[in-house]
């Protein structure tokens, strides 16, 4: 081994400088598709089924018909929400892992205005309140870990962690109280007769308008993080925190400002969840996507433009693996495996995306 080194043959990783985003976009297409084939030989393996119709029935998934494909769009755009929601927060080095219970928060907030309100208010009414309501409670919920953060440098990590459960057992109280019929442990569906505070359907689509509010939001998320002064600002607050004060930005301020931001569009997310498209509330609406979006936007380098690939890729194989378990009869945790293939050669991708393996010669 000594002698290959002197040699020049022994091998170093060295770091990349920045290559060309689609550079980048090929690596991780042909992640993608490593990982499809690899699911393809598990499943032969498992059943004895052509790669090929594994391959195909993963594309089925979400292109089989036009609610699949509509579902697959829901899924994305929620996803894709709560990522966006991430990006300000991980850009300032603020490492928010509380989207599933700022979330479900605000999904609270939405059930509790259509339950409460939904009788005695006009229905554009109720869907305004239940709007505020999700927002405000979704900003409330990044406010106190971002305060506690800029007050007692506590570790916003553990403190966000810890808040998804109390969000997640305010829900469980809650729906009990709601519960029906009686002893069901469920709320059904709110205001199934009325519909008061279901927000309306675009055409014949139903869930085109989380996809709109999608758009809208990345759009918004993109301009404000590179166009606006509190965009540059969370950007020097994250390079270095002694640079932030010495150039006159308070620190506290900055991450308290992100953390509501962070946390209301959560709380949106919550009230199209309730709203636009479960019109319930359960203990798992969320159903990880808090946790799957910051993969997400670590996979994207926080670029909201970018993580509308990343969402996709994760959304598509998802429901392609899924499928899959479903058409071969197979339990759900064969799912999670593939789907635990697809995301660890997407995680996989990002070493050659950010560094290279050389010779010791090229290295020195």
């Amino acid at each position: 081994m000594k002698n290959k080194t002197k040699n020049g043959i022994g091998l170093h990783i060295v770091k990349r400088d920045a290559i060309p985003w689609y550079k980048a976009m090929g690596i991780r297409g042909l992640a993608l598709l490593i990982s499809i084939a690899v699911c393809a030989i598990v499943t032969w393996a498992l059943t004895r089924q052509s790669p090929l119709g594994v391959m195909q029935t993963i594309f089925l998934g979400s292109f089989a018909s036009t609610r699949r494909f509509w579902v697959m769009m829901q899924d994305l755009s929620v996803l894709l929400l709560i990522s966006l929601a991430m990006a300000p927060a991980f850009r300032m080095r603020f490492w928010n892992i509380g989207g599933e219970g700022q979330v479900m928060i605000g999904c609270l907030a939405t059930a509790a205005c259509m339950i409460n309100f939904g009788k005695s208010l006009p229905n554009g009414l109720v869907i305004l309140i239940s709007l505020i309501a999700a927002v405000c409670a979704g900003g409330i919920w990044g406010l106190v870990p971002a305060v506690c953060k800029a007050k007692w440098n506590t570790n916003e990590t553990l403190f966000t962690l810890m808040m998804n459960y109390v969000a997640i057992q305010l829900c469980a109280y809650f729906i009990i109280i709601w519960e029906s019929p009686k002893g069901s442990g469920k709320v059904g569906i709110i205001n199934q007769k009325s519909h008061a505070g279901w927000l309306p359907t675009i055409g014949k689509y139903k869930y085109l308008l989380t996809v709109i509010v999608a758009a809208a939001i990345t759009v918004f998320i993109f301009c404000y993080m590179n166009y606006s002064k509190h965009g540059y600002e969370l950007a020097v607050v994250g390079e270095s925190q002694k640079t932030a004060k010495y150039v006159g930005i308070s620190v506290g301020k900055v991450i308290v400002r992100t953390m509501v931001l962070s946390g209301a569009i959560c709380g949106l997310t919550g009230f199209m969840l309730v709203a636009g498209s479960d019109h319930t509330i359960t203990t798992t609406l969320a159903s990880g996507r808090g946790f799957t979006a910051v993969l997400v936007a670590w996979m994207a380098k926080f670029n909201p433009f970018g993580m509308i690939f990343t969402s996709f890729l994760l959304t598509f194989m998802s429901k392609g693996a899924g499928e899959v378990a479903s058409n071969f009869n197979l339990n759900e945790s064969f799912s999670d495996i593939l789907t635990s293939i697809i995301i660890f050669f997407l995680i996989g991708c990002e070493f050659f995306i950010q560094y290279r393996i050389v010779r010791q010669k090229e290295a020195k």
